[in-house]
């Protein structure tokens, strides 16, 4: 069963709004980070794509990268499973990460039913694929098919917002975090929007990495 999908800023106010009620940790946190983003982006192969570019490097860079692959017009499946080496190096991929895209673009996902499985189930269809981890998987569920109740606790910016928000004696771990989290059903990717943006205050003002 599919539950809850974040189509508009109106869900994530409705979310905060719940946590808030339910944990004052997030009534605290709500007016020092101020209204809280959509973050949706369209489904599908580029999404996963950009994502797989994304790792391990910095925001600038997977730009950079990703402002190349859409130049050369690699961005799509069937171009990506039929580049060269030459031609994915020349756009600034790593040999590791032209194999992920390529496993990706090989993997024949039905990005449309996607859509309408349950979110353990997305998680499980992507981290088959290599290059594919639990966080990218939790993270498209997030953000490109708008699930509500999804979290992704191997993110280590959301393990040292929970650490500051809630005074703990240090960083959680993933388990610890992911059992943590279990109390913000059914807004969970709503809370992760809390932790993220209380991060990056905290950082600015304290100057946290």
């Amino acid at each position: 069963m599919v539950g809850r999908i974040i189509t508009s800023l109106d869900c994530v106010a409705e979310g905060a709004e719940w946590l808030a009620a339910r944990e004052p940790a997030f009534a605290r946190a709500l007016p020092v980070v101020g209204p809280l983003p959509l973050r949706r982006e369209p489904d599908g192969f580029a999404a996963l794509l950009r994502a797989i570019v994304g790792q391990q490097v910095s925001v600038a860079s997977a730009r950079a990268i990703w402002a190349r692959l859409e130049g050369a017009g690699l961005t799509g499946a069937e171009a990506m499973a039929r580049a060269s080496d030459a031609d994915l190096r020349a756009a600034g991929l790593s040999r590791q990460k032209a194999r992920y895209g390529r496993a990706l673009a090989q993997a024949g996902i039905d990005f449309n039913a996607l859509r309408d499985i349950p979110d353990a189930e997305v998680v499980r269809t992507l981290v088959a694929v290599p290059g594919i981890g639990v966080w990218t998987a939790e993270i498209y569920a997030m953000f490109a098919l708008g699930r509500a109740d999804v979290f992704a606790p191997g993110d280590l910016a959301l393990q040292e917002a929970a650490r500051m928000l809630f005074d703990l004696p240090a960083r959680p771990t993933d388990k610890a975090l992911r059992a943590m989290a279990e109390a913000w059903s059914p807004w969970r990717s709503v809370a992760a929007r809390v932790l993220w943006a209380y991060y990056r205050v905290a950082r600015e003002r304290e100057g946290v990495i």
